[in-house]
């Protein structure tokens, strides 16, 4: 239980500090609003781009440890969606976003450490390999649903065009692509670029945190709490317990399962709010299930890597 405080808890001093930054008016809301552009649109996506042109792409990528994890995201997205739109009678639009915050796990800043701590270093491979995939998996299937819905009674070239452009503009799939093509190429960048990247790169979680932490003072749960907490049981409970089952009938193997399952059961990533940002609808939803889901994987954390082998 230490050993998961110790990760967990200073991610919500740094999400604190933001709050009590904004709150007590000393740094301002519009600040916030160009902190969270900055990590969107330049930091995350040198952070992807960093990781991904190093990682070791043909270790880890056992198909039934991705058919499994991805199973249970896409799952979570159906279930998010639909449960807020028919049960709580949220427009289109904002459902699609509630659905993203319970497909986008938190597979760097709690998955990784929590899975390091656990189980060891050696025991990442499969982490990376989820990892490889999971934002143009998850900004896939978040922006081509979100853009068909926005574009309705369009012809299929035009929704097709709105897709691949909403794809392809964006700063984080941008990232993503470049880090791969990187890595498959062997390009070796100027090691005075590759040390400012690496720079940018490593603001971008603690940055992304302290906006997240701004972006609360404004949006707060009022209202929401039922909808919060729909998204919380999903990520939390629903998505690990998918994954967990079928990795099972897979027959995977004990360490790649853990991975799988650890990282499921995290709570909703800060990119689940920069999705609802982009789009600007279910914020302060958004906003309230990562803080919220945050402090609840101290316990969701615990429960998975008991029943875990």
């Amino acid at each position: 239980m230490q050993a998961l405080l110790d990760v967990i808890l200073p991610v919500f001093v740094v999400i604190g500090a933001g709050y009590l930054a904004v709150w007590l008016k000393w740094f301002p809301q519009t600040g916030v609003d160009g902190l969270m552009k900055f990590t969107q649109n330049f930091a995350i996506p040198c952070l992807l781009f960093t990781a991904l042109s190093r990682l070791d792409l043909g270790q880890g990528f056992d198909w039934r440890l991705l058919l499994s994890f991805y199973t249970g995201a896409l799952a979570g997205f159906v279930l998010g969606l639909f449960g807020a739109r028919l049960i709580f009678g949220r427009t289109w639009e904002d459902a699609i976003v509630i659905g993203f915050c319970c497909l986008f796990s938190n597979s760097v800043l709690l998955g990784l450490p929590l899975t390091e701590r656990a189980y060891g270093a050696d025991a990442l491979t499969s982490n990376y390999a989820i990892i490889a995939l999971h934002s143009p998996f998850c900004y896939g299937v978040g922006i081509s649903v979100m853009e068909i819905t926005r574009a309705r009674g369009a012809a299929g070239v035009d929704v097709a065009q709105r897709v691949l452009k909403a794809m392809f503009t964006n700063a984080l799939i941008i990232g993503i692509g470049l880090g791969l093509l990187v890595n498959l190429t062997g390009l070796t960048l100027p090691g005075t670029v590759q040390a400012g990247l690496d720079l940018i790169a490593r603001a971008a979680l603690p940055a992304a945190l302290f906006g997240l932490g701004g972006v609360l003072v404004q949006y707060r749960p009022e209202g929401d709490l039922r909808v919060i907490g729909w998204v919380c049981l999903i990520a939390l409970v629903a998505h690990p317990l998918i994954t967990r089952t079928l990795g099972g009938a897979l027959v995977l193997d004990n360490g790649p399962m853990r991975s799988a399952v650890l990282t499921a059961a995290m709570a909703p990533g800060a990119n689940a709010y920069i999705f609802a940002n982009m789009y600007g609808r279910a914020k302060r939803v958004a906003a309230s299930a990562v803080l919220f889901g945050t402090g609840l994987s101290i316990l969701s954390a615990w429960v998975w890597m008991g029943l875990l082998p």
